[in-house]
């Protein structure tokens, strides 16, 4: 107990990058910290096999106060060998690895709800069991978020699916089409094809994008460290100022939507160029239907060509809107000052719910595109930490 009100400090309802951080620089405090989640579950059961991270290794790793558990100590006590590009089983394995170094209080029944209690919360677990605790943190990540084209809104989930719902590629059927075309699109289609599906991509945009075909510009020492931060969020400047969050705090909130659309536009990393040769890539295309007619979908593009397959891949991406957090209470929810789905944080995440914090992608709108990444899991911690830290004082 904390005092004589509650069982717990600090609730951190989430246990991926950015809980488990958040619980090593508090704990680190000195705070009574319990974390709530199954460790990386999203990572671990809504990757597709084969997805490799886009983050460079120096952007991969998720940060605790001492930067004792890095995805290099990790691969030393694991025997795991370096490699340029991060697998995702082995960050799951790495975060569920850097969970077991922590020393707090690890709760994996689901939150079903939380709402007010008094000048605290009360969180009511899945099997009924309740916790109260003084303050929250939302560290729940992005699955709620995914966002399904209405075209595709009237197929059945075996004929239609977003790429990070954990389905095997292999299951979907012999024709896929892959809508999008950023990193999730491009990578899906390259998987798909190596395990001998017939793919094609269908994107709007005109012309792919890639990341980092500029390498001169990355190569000029001191120069591009001026220029690029080592996150590698967001284009020449502007990756710069998004290593900054407080600064890009106090951007204008119109320039900063923008800052933020920019950075992490639809795009691939260039390693997938070999793997998509061989892959047909219809861009400047719009589906307009979808139907499913005979056991397969039937496509109409907006230039009135068809195309039948067997499956929907959806890589479109995703939309914060708080009140997708089904364990959040509706009354909680429409107390919590929001921009367009965003919470509203100030400093320190805070909500205008005292006590309610948000950490992780549902901060970007305020503090920038590095909280949509891992490399943000040591500017929110900190930050975070500091704010409860005054709090307690």
């Amino acid at each position: 107990m904390t005092g004589t009100a509650f069982d717990c400090e600090i609730a951190i309802v989430g246990a991926g990058p950015y809980g488990l951080s958040a619980a090593a620089h508090l704990r680190a405090a000195g705070m009574d910290v319990t974390v709530f989640g199954e460790p990386m579950n999203f990572w671990a059961n809504g990757m597709p096999a084969g997805m490799l991270l886009r983050s460079p290794r120096e952007a991969s790793t998720i940060s605790d106060q001492r930067s004792a558990f890095t995805l290099e100590a990790y691969e030393t006590a694991s025997g795991t060998n370096p490699v340029k590009r991060v697998a995702w089983e082995t960050f799951v394995a790495y975060g569920k690895w850097f969970q077991k170094q922590l020393d707090c209080n690890l709760e994996q029944r689901s939150v079903f709800e939380v709402r007010r209690n008094g000048s605290g919360f009360k969180l009511t677990l899945a099997d009924g069991a309740a916790i109260t605790s003084k303050k929250v943190v939302v560290a729940a990540g992005i699955g709620p978020f995914r966002k399904a084209p209405e075209v595709f809104s009237n197929l059945s989930p075996t004929r239609a699916s977003h790429c990070y719902e954990g389905r095997k590629f292999s299951e979907l059927g012999k024709r896929v089409a892959v809508i999008g075309a950023g990193q999730s699109a491009l990578e899906s289609a390259a998987i798909l094809h190596e395990i001998g599906i017939d793919v094609e991509v269908i994107a709007r945009t005109q012309v792919l994008r890639w990341i980092g075909m500029h390498m001169r510009l990355h190569r000029l020492g001191p120069i591009s460290k001026a220029l690029y931060s080592k996150y590698d969020v967001g284009p020449i400047g502007i990756s710069r100022l998004v290593a900054y969050p407080n600064l890009v705090y106090h951007v204008p909130i119109r320039l900063k939507d923008r800052i933020r659309t920019r950075a992490v536009r639809s795009a691939g990393a260039p390693w997938l160029i070999p793997r998509l040769q061989n892959v047909k890539i219809s861009t400047g295309r719009t589906v307009i239907s979808a139907k499913e007619i005979d056991g397969e979908v039937q496509l109409q593009l907006d230039d009135r060509t068809e195309r039948r397959v067997d499956h929907i891949l959806m890589a479109t991406g995703y939309r914060v809107d708080i009140a997708k957090y089904k364990f959040l209470a509706p009354e909680l929810v429409r107390e919590v000052r929001q921009l367009d789905g965003y919470p509203d944080v100030t400093a320190g995440f805070a909500t205008s719910v005292p006590g309610l914090h948000f950490i992780g992608a549902t901060a970007a709108r305020k503090f920038g595109p590095l909280m949509y990444f891992v490399a943000g899991t040591e500017f929110a911690s900190k930050e975070l930490t500091s704010a409860l830290r005054r709090d307690r004082r």
